[in-house]
């Protein structure tokens, strides 16, 4: 029995603008498939690193973030895992990237070569260390709102974030 050409048709259209788009970006399906399973224990590992309790003297859990932040995050066939927690701090930001200097090097991470001078970040195997200082426009676009106990003095995020390779 000879096949419709009028489903046909689109059919190889479809198919073809398919294999069109994985060549001219190349993405394959597989790469567009990627997402977080299989990453669980990935997640737990970077949330138990020692590096995320870490803290000056004086250094307080926020109010609001007192669990580890950690999750798996996909998109555009890119997978990472992510961990962070987010701290008080009375002092300067001086202090708090002293402390996270010595800290980095004393857990085995190396200042990333690709980071400005003045950047609070480090290297380990597949893993990016990161402090940022917090910011009330930062506080605001991650929807926390106004927090003064997070602008004044030192108010900081420690991140871990790793790719992930899905064995694509």
């Amino acid at each position: 029995m000879p096949l419709r050409t009028g489903i046909t048709r689109p059919i190889t259209l479809l198919l073809s603008t398919v294999l069109a788009a994985g060549t001219l970006t190349g993405c394959t399906l597989m790469e567009l498939a990627r997402d977080c399973e299989g990453t669980d224990d990935r997640v737990k590992e970077l949330a138990g690193l020692d590096i995320l309790d870490s803290r000056p003297a004086g250094a307080t859990v926020a109010r609001g973030f007192e669990e580890v932040d950690a999750y798996c995050w996909a998109d555009s066939g890119d997978v990472a895992v992510h961990a962070g927690r987010t701290y008080a701090f009375p002092g300067t930001q001086a202090e708090v990237a002293a402390h996270y200097r010595a800290a980095a090097v004393r857990g085995g991470w190396n200042r990333d070569p690709e980071a400005l001078p003045d950047d609070l970040s480090f290297v380990k195997e597949d893993m990016v260390l990161q402090v940022v200082f917090l910011t009330a426009e930062r506080l605001a676009e991650d929807g926390h709102g106004s927090r003064p106990d997070l602008t004044a003095g030192a108010g900081y995020s420690i991140d871990i974030d790793s790719y992930v390779n899905s064995g694509v």
